[in-house]
């Protein structure tokens, strides 16, 4: 089973060939007509490209009338300064982005989303499902209800807004999770089979991947790389990432202690609490980037009303470069077929080269015992 994820790891292998570099890393190589070429091919007009490459150059500190097709750029290839000025004297605004990409890094994981997927099979037994046909078929619902709606988000990410789906979420998160450690405390206080508790634990299970993944899941990766300056990129989606995995792993590997010691009702009581406070934070704290070039981050993120910054109440002073520009540009955008495709590549990565079911598979190898009859 694992080795076929082999299959698509091949034509994965060819796509990547064919997919361009970014046009802001070439930039900050010194490669400005390769630039230029990606953004031509990107966009969907030459106007918007020539918009885009101008602030890439700004955000670089290359002049705007530089035409050349290579040019010199100071390189820092020890990342000299980033990390002061990331950790130890950041501005308002990049202190700003760092709360959010290791917060949203942290709540992704602290709410227990890996404790249901990887688990599920003891889940449904503790809810009373005894059969190992019936705990896999569920456990099957889990990640089948988990791949669609990741793939109703891709339609939804730039139509609703990060901000409305990040709340959605967390608030149906809140929800799900009450429920599922309400029917989780009535069957183990339950002497007899309780059919609609039952019901409602493998309901709320399902209900609580659907709406992860339709917000908390794909908005993390998206936002928490989105916000940050070119300059401090890199690292900056580092320590978001090492926040992300080291949560993962405490959630992961505490989860049967957890459960043994408060019951597994009372762990899920626990995990609804963190899904509440996560509420709390993207509201108090996360504005909305939908249609924000990342030139115009700084801007947003040095303002202080977080609640209406978003560019439907027009809160914001920077207003976006693509509304002063050409007539063609200012009209509604159509798809971009090879940015689609090569987005949908670079999505579909981890999942066809067999991560998740590498994951899955290797929980069940740990808790097999519970799939016996």
């Amino acid at each position: 089973m694992l080795g076929a994820g082999a299959v698509p790891s091949v034509f994965l292998a060819i796509g990547g060939f064919i997919m361009p570099e970014s046009p802001r890393w070439l930039v900050m190589q010194g490669r400005l007509g390769e630039a230029k070429t990606v953004l031509d091919r990107t966009s969907d007009t030459k106007e918007e490209a020539d918009l885009r490459l101008n602030d890439i150059k700004e955000a670089a500190g290359i002049p705007q009338d530089c035409t050349d097709d290579v040019v010199q750029v100071k390189k820092q290839t020890h990342g000299e300064g980033v990390w002061r000025e990331l950790l130890l004297h950041p501005t308002p605004a990049v202190r700003h982005m760092l709360l959010c990409v290791v917060g949203i890094h942290f709540f992704q994981q602290a709410i227990g989303l890996d404790s249901i997927v990887l688990y599920s099979p003891r889940i449904f037994e503790k809810a009373g499902i005894k059969s190992s046909n019936h705990k896999l078929l569920a456990t099957m619902a889990v990640g089948f209800v988990k791949t669609v709606f990741i793939l109703v988000a891709t339609f939804f990410l730039d139509k609703i807004g990060r901000r409305p789906l990040l709340l959605s979420s967390a608030a149906g998160i809140v929800i799900s999770l009450g429920m599922l450690g309400l029917s989780l405390t009535v069957i183990g206080q339950s002497d007899q089979k309780v059919t609609w508790a039952i019901g409602l634990c493998i309901t709320m299970v399902l209900c609580n991947v659907a709406v992860f993944s339709i917000g908390m899941g794909p908005v993390t990766w998206v936002y928490s790389t989105e916000i940050l300056p070119l300059r401090l990129r890199a690292q900056g989606a580092s320590i978001g990432v090492a926040v992300n995995r080291g949560t993962s792993g405490l959630v992961s590997m505490t989860f049967i202690s957890l459960y043994e010691a408060i019951t597994i009702g009372g762990a899920f009581f626990l995990y609804t609490g963190a899904a509440v406070v996560a509420f709390c934070y993207f509201y108090a704290f996360f504005p909305e980037t939908r249609g924000r070039t990342l030139e115009e981050m700084e801007g947003l993120f040095e303002g202080t009303n977080i609640v209406d910054s978003g560019p439907e109440n027009g809160a914001p002073l920077i207003q976006p470069a693509v509304v002063v520009a050409d007539s063609e540009v200012s009209k509604k955008p159509r798809m971009n077929k090879f940015t689609f495709a090569c987005s949908m590549l670079a999505s579909l990565t981890s999942m066809l080269l067999g991560y998740d079911i590498g994951v899955m598979s290797g929980a069940i190898i740990f808790i097999k015992e519970d799939m016996k009859d």
